[in-house]
């Protein structure tokens, strides 16, 4: 069995926002089969179903952000549905609304009403997590707190396999700790020294933890696939034994002295090999 790859877009995300029907393209001509979506940069979702179906690419699921979900819930939803989005997933929670804390009673409400309106359009909501959900609330990792709160027709998950083991646990098994409830998979590399975590790892999802110094930068660093420290066949293989329908390829920031478009062509061309 071999898994259907998307690219998310915000790994080419200045391609994007340069030449957007161009960068769809490119992203078939390198091989994946759908895209997951990070914005839609002013675009009609009208429009981007037909370049969509034109290329060939499948659009398999969307981050978008709670404040902007609850802000409009239905149109957003909709638009997604209109492109033709299997689901939409939580890219992360603001430190406030994360297991634990004040807004964490209202954040699961939240999901509750996504989901719902969701359901309406055959959409089904996720959540990414970071590696801070790996932080405990009592005896239980917070993002375990998460989906125990809410069941798996409210929400199920899309593990990121980079930040799972940068919070400490091993991406295979905690992917099939998921078994049955972890449609999409995040593929993502990365390279960190001996000299542990940085403590600045999140401008780039709007927290501003200040810009990381040149020891920090030597310490962490993201990877295409296949250029870091995972394990890929084993999370494959425990993709096959959960149930996963589709792995994404993400990359934060491009590395090795290559361009954004290039990391995605390295990533997908190692995935290919390895995909079987």
């Amino acid at each position: 069995m071999s898994f259907p790859v998307a690219l998310q877009l915000y790994s080419v995300r200045d391609a994007m926002a340069e030449d957007f029907a161009g960068t769809i393209k490119k992203v078939k001509e390198m091989g994946y089969d759908g895209v997951e979506f990070a914005g839609l940069f002013g675009k009609n979702p009208a429009d981007i179903k037909a370049l969509l179906d034109e290329v060939g690419l499948t659009p398999i699921s969307a981050h978008v952000a709670y404040d902007e979900l609850i802000a409009d819930s239905e149109k957003v939803i909709a638009d997604y549905a209109e492109i033709g989005c299997k689901y939409i997933a939580i890219p992360y929670a603001v430190e406030e609304r994360r297991p634990g804390a004040e807004l964490f009673d209202d954040t699961v409400e939240g999901i509750r009403k996504f989901a719902e309106i969701a359901k309406k359009y055959g959409i089904t909501m996720l959540y990414h997590n970071h590696d801070f959900e790996f932080k405990k609330v009592g005896d239980v990792y917070g993002l375990d707190l998460l989906y125990s709160t809410l069941s798996a027709d409210e929400l199920q998950t899309e593990l990121d396999t980079c930040w799972v083991n940068v919070g400490g646990e091993e991406p295979a098994k905690y992917i099939e700790k998921y078994s049955g409830r972890a449609p999409v998979v995040h593929l993502k590399d990365f390279y960190m020294s001996g000299k542990g975590k940085p403590a600045k790892l999140y401008q780039l999802i709007g927290i501003d933890d200040g810009a990381q110094d040149a020891e920090e930068e030597e310490a962490f660093g993201f990877r295409p696939c296949g250029y870091g420290v995972q394990d890929f066949p084993a999370i494959l293989e425990a993709c096959k034994k959960a149930g996963t329908s589709w792995v994404v390829v993400e990359q934060d920031q491009p590395s090795l002295g290559k361009t954004p478009v290039e990391c995605a062509q390295m990533s997908i061309d190692y995935i290919k090999e390895i995909n079987k």
